[in-house]
């Protein structure tokens, strides 16, 4: 990992010092994987992002906009900001409505935007998040603050004319893990993601570095256990500061999450606190790219993604170009990271061209890292498949991780069986539905089940386009003991077949010769490769064994 590490920063320093900055690879040269964080913060304070407007049927459309364009732009996970000062985007019991829905604060909107934002993604496919501001509650003046003064007054602070609550008091970590449960308890969201949970910057720290840190962390395992205590699928996530600490050869500057406001993000993933982080890493140059690495080198096997600083393309924010986000994309597609933009209006407004980009950049559809650690099993596959005139539907998978439904992924490509490892050939992803409606084309389906952890089957396969060359391949003649091979042509070199399972799993390698017995292997969907001399493999067919005889497909 370290000749690694060492290995990009000398591409990136090449880069840097070239008259024309150019991506470390073009984008159509790095395979996009299967499976990637892509996501977005979508800003509820101020309306910044959403709504902009009290009318509540033009806040729903608007929302409806918005994420029809960030799936056609490949996200995959929305952060919606769902406590925002004190104040919330739900019915809760516990603290106040934010007022940019009705026009005014602590007044009820006709309807619930945390439930319509989360059905609204998941029919699109994508996760939503509820994103939770932690210890920042405020103007002293303002709602928020005010009705947390009169309920709980020991646990805040005043900074000027913000409060905040207080992180070295107990019952600060009991209330805000209070505030996740109730999310999670009463809405399905995919994950909890916190943020400025760490010590306010705007005054100096009394208590040891240490000390700081154990505040915070014990703050988060609260929120922790809370959440999986309701729902352990539910991801827990938070936005640290985008340098975690000094690194060796490169300094912080003095502003990062452990040492400057005791944000130990990285010890939180060692220690299974949290699930993913979305590292704010809103800097240029080696402020970003020696970062990025150490994230990555201190991932736990977790999920990171590297948040993108768009709003400095605008030229009132900023003077960013495009090239310096597509280098930074570029780099943490490289390094196994995710991506997520602060945030959507930016995005959809396609600021210097950033949404155009990120398109063809993301055109090909990712799944959401599965959470592996957790130790749940997989699915089942579904049993059984079927197409009938554009109605493409399946059933039979079953499930054990204890969560309440599954997910379908659907698969389609000219080749078959239906490779469900290339991202390319994902068609539709987290589909809550056994069916779809697909086009009349001339490929081949395969469908998955997954469960709310992000754990897939394998696929059902479904054949309807075997194609000429696939037709003549066809193994068409047992007698339920053995197959007949197809005959061998002169050009092509191979002394033996290998047997394999539909993962491409080798079962046996075999002789070539006019027939294969197939009497030890157990009943099932088999494909057969030559072997030639050189180690060259070609496919030469499939075949199904079923007792007491064999199914040709």
């Amino acid at each position: 990992m370290r000749y690694f590490s060492l290995f990009i920063l000398l591409v990136l320093s090449a880069l840097r010092t070239s008259a024309q900055p150019a991506p470390l690879l073009p984008w159509s040269d790095i395979p996009s994987p299967k499976y990637e964080v892509r996501a977005m913060w979508l800003t509820v304070i101020m309306g910044l992002d959403w709504p902009k407007t009290t009318d509540q049927e033009a806040q729903r459309r608007h929302l409806i906009q918005i994420l029809d364009k960030l799936r056609d732009a490949g996200i995959n996970t929305v952060l919606i900001q769902a406590r925002v000062r004190a104040t919330t985007i739900y019915p809760s019991k516990l603290e106040p409505w934010e007022g940019g829905f009705s026009g005014r604060p602590g007044v009820a909107p006709a309807y619930d935007p945390l439930k319509f934002c989360i059905d609204e993604c998941h029919k699109r496919g994508m996760e939503c998040h509820a994103w939770v501001v932690t210890l920042p509650v405020g103007d002293w003046n303002k709602i928020g603050a005010q009705q947390l003064r009169k309920k709980r007054s020991i646990l805040l602070k005043r900074i000027g004319s913000d409060t905040f609550m207080n992180p070295e008091k107990p019952e600060t970590a009991t209330y805000l893990a209070d505030i996740c449960r109730e999310i999670v308890h009463n809405y399905d969201v995919d994950g909890i993601h916190l943020d400025y949970i760490r010590y306010p910057e705007q005054e100096k720290i009394k208590v040891s570095r240490a000390k700081g840190r154990e505040n915070i962390t014990n703050i988060v395992r609260a929120i922790h256990n809370a959440v999986k205590q309701e729902k352990p699928w539910v991801k827990l996530s938070c936005a640290p500061i985008g340098k975690h600490d000094d690194l060796t050869r490169y300094r912080a500057g003095g502003w990062n999450a452990r040492t400057a406001v005791c944000q130990d993000a990285q010890e939180w993933l060692r220690l299974g606190l949290m699930d993913q982080l979305y590292p704010m890493m809103y800097f240029q140059g080696n402020n970003f790219y020696p970062f990025a690495i150490d994230w990555k080198e201190k991932s736990y096997g977790r999920t990171v993604s590297s948040g993108l600083g768009i709003y400095f393309l605008d030229p009132r924010e900023g003077t960013w170009t495009l090239d310096m986000v597509e280098r930074q994309m570029y780099v943490a597609r490289q390094l196994g990271l995710g991506h997520c933009y602060f945030r959507s209006q930016f995005f959809t407004d396609n600021v210097k061209g950033v949404y155009d980009f990120a398109k063809r950049f993301d055109a090909t559809p990712a799944l959401v890292p599965p959470m592996t650690w957790e130790g749940k099993p997989a699915p089942s596959a579904p049993t059984t498949i079927s197409l009938q005139g554009n109605n493409l539907s399946w059933s039979g998978a079953e499930d054990n991780s204890g969560a309440p439904y599954l997910l379908y992924n659907v698969y389609a490509s000219a080749d078959y069986p239906v490779d469900i490892t290339k991202a390319e050939n994902l068609m539709a992803t987290r589909l809550t539905t056994t069916s779809m409606l697909v086009p009349q084309a001339s490929v081949n389906y395969a469908v998955t089940s997954m469960n709310r952890y992000g754990q897939e089957s394998p696929a059902i396969q479904l054949l309807l386009n075997a194609g000429p060359e696939y037709s003549a391949q066809l193994i068409a003649k047992s007698d339920g003991k053995a197959i007949v091979l197809p005959k061998k042509e002169s050009t092509l070199d191979a002394d033996f077949v290998i047997v394999e399972d539909m993962k491409g799993a080798a079962i046996g390698i075999y002789p070539y010769s006019e027939t294969l017995d197939i009497r030890h292997l157990p009943d099932g969907m088999y494909q057969l490769r030559s072997l030639g001399r050189k180690g060259r493999t070609h496919r030469i067919g499939f075949f199904a064994k079923k007792s007491p005889g064999l199914l040709i497909k």
